[in-house]
C-alpha cells in the first residue's frame, strides 16, 4: 500500500495596507513524490495591494509566503491488517513535505530510527495556490509500535507555535531524554558571528517574501550543511531534522542548530532529541528554553548580531572567546 506526500498554501501578510484580490502561483512545479523531497515546491503567490504611505495609495503586487495545513497520518500494523490515524495538522509552507512529516514524528519522540519506517509519501487532491497534497502518510514498519495513549494528546499546531494544541504541561517533555556529551563540539566565536551571513544567502524565499523563518546545520567550522526555510518556526526545523533522520545520520552530536528567529522551549527540545550540543539563535531565548538548555546540558546562545552574543548556558563549547575580545579592542583603538 502507497503512504502519502503533501503540500502547503498560505498568506503572510505585509507592513502595509492590503487589499487581496487574486492570488497568482510563482511558478509551475511537479509534486513531491520521494522522501528526499524537492525545493521547487510553490512556495510564494503574488497578490494585488494597495500600499499606503506618505506619497499616498499605490496599488502593486506583492509576493507572500504560502501557507496550508497539512495533516500527518501514520499508518501501522495491528494483528493482521494495517490501519491509518491522523496524528497532528499544522499549518506549513509547501516543500519537503515528507521531511517535516518525518522530523515532527522523530522529534515527538514516536518515531526512534529510521528503520521503523517503509515509506513516507504524499496523497489527496492538489489544491490551493501551491496546487499541491495537503497530506501526508508515515507508513510504519511492521515491528514499529506506537504508544497511542501517549499519542493521544490530538496534536494541532499552527504557523506560531507548536506546543499550543498539546493538552497539559506534563505532555511537552519527550521522554527518555538525557543530557548530552559536554565533550566532542566546540566552535570558535568568530565562526558564530559569520553563521547568520551564511545563512541569509539561501533564504531564497525569504528574499522574496520576507515571511518565512529558516533553520540551519552547521559544523564545528562553520561549514553550512542544509537550509530549511517555513512559515513555521518548528516546521522549519523539523524539515531540516527530518531529513537528517530519513538519511539515518542522528544524533547529531558534532553539529550546530542555527534559528533565524527566537529560540523556545519546543526548539530547544528537537535540537536535544536529534542530539544536537549547540544552538544559536538570532532572536531571544525564552525562560523555560535556557532551563532546558541547563536540564540537559545544551549550549544555547541568542542575539547574534553586529559581532555580539550572548550565551545563556554551555560557554565550554565556544573556543577563542579572548582573541575574539582582543581584535574588537583593536578596531576600537584604530577608530
Amino acid at each position: 500500500m502507497r503512504c502519502s506526500n503533501l503540500e502547503v498554501a498560505g498568506l503572510f501578510l505585509t507592513d502595509f495596507v492590503t487589499i487581496v484580490i487574486m492570488p497568482t502561483p510563482r511558478a509551475k512545479c511537479s509534486p513531491m513524490t520521494t522522501a528526499s523531497a524537492d525545493s521547487t515546491k510553490i512556495q510564494s503567490v503574488d497578490m494585488h495591494v494597495v500600499r499606503i504611505s506618505s506619497a499616498g495609495a499605490q496599488e502593486r503586487l506583492d509576493c507572500l509566503a504560502i501557507e496550508e495545513p497539512l495533516e500527518i497520518q501514520v499508518e501501522f500494523s495491528e494483528g493482521e491488517s494495517r490501519r491509518s490515524k491522523s496524528v497532528s495538522i499544522t499549518m506549513r509552507t509547501p516543500g519537503h513535505d515528507e521531511e517535516l512529516a518525518a522530523g515532527f514524528l522523530f522529534t515527538e519522540g514516536i518515531l526512534r530510527s529510521p528503520n521503523d519506517v517503509v515509506e513516507v509519501a504524499g496523497w489527496g487532491p492538489k489544491t490551493g495556490a501551491g496546487q499541491a497534497q495537503n497530506t501526508v502518510k508515515v507508513c510504519l514498519a511492521p515491528h514499529a509500535s506506537v504508544n497511542w495513549p501517549k499519542l493521544e494528546r490530538h496534536f494541532y499546531s499552527t504557523s506560531s507555535c507548536g506546543v499550543c494544541g498539546k493538552a497539559s504541561l506534563d505532555a511537552l517533555e519527550v521522554p527518555g531524554l538525557q543530557p548530552l556529551d559536554r565533550s566532542g563540539f566546540e566552535i570558535a566565536a568568530a565562526e558564530i558571528c559569520a553563521l547568520q551571513e551564511l545563512v541569509r544567502a539561501h533564504q531564497s524565499v525569504f528574499d522574496q517574501t520576507g515571511g518565512l523563518h529558516g533553520a540551519a546545520l552547521f559544523t564545528a567550522s562553520g561549514e553550512l550543511l542544509e537550509v530549511r526555510e517555513d512559515v513555521g518556526r518548528h516546521n522549519a526545523v523539523d524539515k531540516l531534522l527530518g531529513a537528517q533522520f530519513i538519511l539515518g545520520h542522528t544524533p547529531l552530536a558534532n553539529r550546530l542548530l542555527f534559528l533565524s528567529g527566537r529560540a523556545s522551549f519546543e526548539l530547544v527540545q528537537k535540537a536535544i532529541v536529534a542530539g544536537i550540543p549547540m544552538i544559536v539563535a538570532v532572536g531571544a531565548p525564552s525562560s523555560l528554553a535556557v532551563e532546558l538548555a541547563k536540564r540537559f546540558d545544551v549550549t544555547l546562545v541568542g542575539f547574534v548580531r553586529d559581532g555580539r552574543f550572548n550565551i545563556y548556558h554551555g560557554e565550554w563549547r565556544v573556543a577563542s572567546i579572548e582573541s575574539m575580545a582582543n581584535m574588537f579592542e583593536h578596531v576600537r583603538g584604530a577608530q
